[in-house]
């Protein structure tokens, strides 16, 4: 029976022509009946991409003999499955683009990239590290969440910062606005889905004068993958495809928290108002209009007026 499996990778390496590598990448993807989303540009590749097991293998053998790519780091996980003609469910479509920005930052004027990746970030540590460092440094080291704040919702580091932030772009602001100047003295570990996301943000950390600066290498996926449910990870990992959301063993925690009733659940939904912003929402209250804090406000407004 055919398998279905997807793939998540990037790699910071300068591009000399990164619309030459668009079509290739799409004309690859589309050979193999590959969906997903990579975006491309002057400073790398990030993607994400589905489909049934030996086509996504082709493509990871054929994309890692690319010179710049050789060494990217490429993350498997399993997907929900096949429709009629092989394709994977968790995509609707195939896209692939070219960008100023393969993670939208704010400040890509401020990104600097050679083939070792990005220059000025933090420190990588691999998820055994993060645990030594723990262990060595208690209460000091500070999880730093690098993601959209209503990811952090269904799962987190304990006791993480979560910035209220609803894109990357917003980070920049964030780390300007001097809520976490006294975090720059302390031991940060930044960590996002896969590790671009931190790797950026570390950058812009030690930019701005935090001292002590780290990426959780591979990102969540890889801690995952190595400690399960058992080490400092809560509840459950969203991600941007049609799964929602992965759990890293039968036995995960859920700390998501219903918008409508309150109640335990890792599920999400559109705001009412087709807004951008993703709420918790349970089975139960499925038939229930969730609003963000923003429209319920204007919806409450519009009702007293």
């Amino acid at each position: 029976m055919p398998v279905s499996k997807i793939l998540l990778f990037y790699r910071f390496t300068p591009l000399a022509d990164p619309e030459a590598v668009r079509l290739w990448q799409r004309d690859l993807c589309e050979s193999l009946g590959l969906r997903g989303r990579i975006l491309i540009s002057r400073h790398g590749i990030n993607g994400t991409v589905g489909g049934e097991l030996n086509a996504v293998k082709k493509y990871r053998r054929k994309t890692l003999g690319y010179a710049p790519f050789a060494d990217m780091d490429v993350k498997w996980s399993a997907g929900s499955g096949l429709d009629d003609e092989g394709r994977s469910v968790d995509f609707p479509r195939l896209s692939v683009k070219v960008r100023d920005e393969i993670v939208s930052s704010g400040a890509p004027d401020e990104l600097a990239v050679t083939a070792d990746g990005v220059v000025g970030g933090g420190t990588p540590l691999a998820p055994e590290a993060v645990h030594d460092l723990v262990s060595e440094r208690g209460d000091d080291v500070v999880f730093f969440d690098g993601r959209n704040a209503f990811e952090a919702a269904i799962g987190r580091f304990r006791n993480a910062v979560v910035p209220s932030v609803e894109t990357t772009r917003d980070f920049v602001a964030e780390l300007d606005s001097g809520r976490y100047d006294h975090l720059k003295g302390k031991p940060v570990v930044t960590y996002c889905t896969g590790g671009i996301r931190c790797e950026v943000l570390s950058s812009l950390m030690v930019a701005r004068g935090f001292q002590e600066v780290y990426q959780l290498e591979g990102g969540i996926v890889r801690y995952g993958e190595r400690f399960g449910n058992s080490g400092l990870w809560d509840g459950s990992l969203y991600v941007f495809d049609g799964r929602e959301s992965v759990t890293f063993g039968a036995d995960a925690e859920v700390i998501g928290s219903c918008a409508g009733c309150g109640a335990a659940t890792s599920g999400m939904v559109n705001c009412a108002d087709d807004c951008t912003r993703r709420l918790v929402r349970c089975d139960a209250c499925a038939g229930r209009p969730l609003r963000c804090p923003e429209h319920a406000a204007g919806a409450r407004g519009a009702v007293t007026a």
